[in-house]
């Protein structure tokens, strides 16, 4: 396993922010570490072999009944960021079982996607490469779209750089990642479900994303701040995190996996989940309203060179 000291964007010291969470999956802890300058948490230590924490279990029904919404949502984002004529080109890094490619084919775009397990996304006829590197080099992109996946890459520098080195002059890439920044967060601690460790390697708020993305030669120019089922669920599967010993049962529940779990923790899990949904809805537009809400959206464009900035 890995041991960072520094900050793998801009090499200055991390300090302890979490001493002790738990891996939901392997009942492993991990600590994160925050750095000094840039806020980016960092994820230690790092395995060098993540696999094993993924594994069949760790996929389900990612968005359950709100599948299609957030599909919907997403592909609002992409009208909104990169407005214009049909044909362009996309590509969709992590792009699971390739819903949102398909819903973005059919709006007009020529689509690509990157997947680890990619048999799910080519059995519905797309273009999936197992990683950004089998991706041409000449594939000159229009947009590229990272829904919840920058958080898991090992090397965001290269990541991104890639990512830059792809776009046309002028294309965009829209990033969604859990906000490790925002009240969800803070109030939650240790037991803030989108943490996920150890496969969210780092842990973003505005700024340390900020830093990244330009870093990259890419300038923010649209945020959002929730997506309502990921912020939803972060509310009241953190709160019984920190009720009961077993993690996620609710998630879990919701998501249709089969963990071995007794039928009293699983209904009492389902009617405190529910309760607690309920009365953290109101939380989400509060949030949002405030810029501080559970999940971080951002549309950037390729602007020329990169920059290290130490203000944002």
């Amino acid at each position: 396993m890995g041991i960072l000291q520094n900050c793998i964007i801009c090499g200055n010291k991390l300090k302890l922010r979490y001493r002790r969470v738990l891996d939901p999956l392997s009942r492993e802890s991990f600590a994160i570490h925050a750095c000094t300058v840039c806020g980016l948490g960092h994820t230690l230590p790092q395995p060098e072999d993540l696999s094993r924490y993924y594994g069949h279990v760790y996929h389900g029904r990612r968005h359950g009944f709100t599948a299609q919404y957030c599909t919907h949502r997403r592909i609002g984002f992409l009208k909104r960021s990169a407005p214009g004529d049909s044909g362009r080109r996309l590509l969709d890094i992590g792009c699971g079982d390739g819903s949102f490619l398909l819903a973005a084919q059919d709006a007009g775009w020529d689509v690509m996607g990157t997947e680890l397990n990619p048999a799910l996304a080519h059995a519905a006829g797309l273009d999936v490469r197992e990683s950004l590197e089998h991706v041409p080099d000449d594939a000159t992109l229009d947009c590229i779209t990272m829904w919840h996946s920058l958080e898991h890459m090992r090397d965001i520098r290269s990541t991104l750089a890639r990512v830059s080195g792809l776009l046309k002059k002028g294309g965009r890439l829209i990033i969604a990642v859990p906000n490790a920044g925002g009240l969800q967060a803070r109030l939650s601690g240790s037991f803030w479900l989108h943490l996920d460790v150890p496969r969210h390697l780092y842990h973003f708020d505005a700024g340390s994303l900020s830093y990244c993305i330009a870093a990259a030669g890419l300038t923010p120019f649209r945020w959002w701040h929730h997506e309502l089922e990921y912020d939803l669920m972060g509310w009241s599967q953190s709160a019984l995190n920190a009720l009961f010993d077993i993690p996620n049962v609710f998630l879990d529940y919701l998501m249709g996996k089969s963990e071995k779990v007794g039928f009293g923790l699983i209904m009492a899990n389902i009617v405190i989940g529910s309760i607690l949904s309920t009365l953290f809805l109101p939380a989400i537009p509060a949030c949002t309203l405030l810029h501080s809400g559970g999940t971080l959206v951002v549309a950037a464009k390729k602007s020329g060179q990169a920059t290290s900035p130490l203000a944002f």
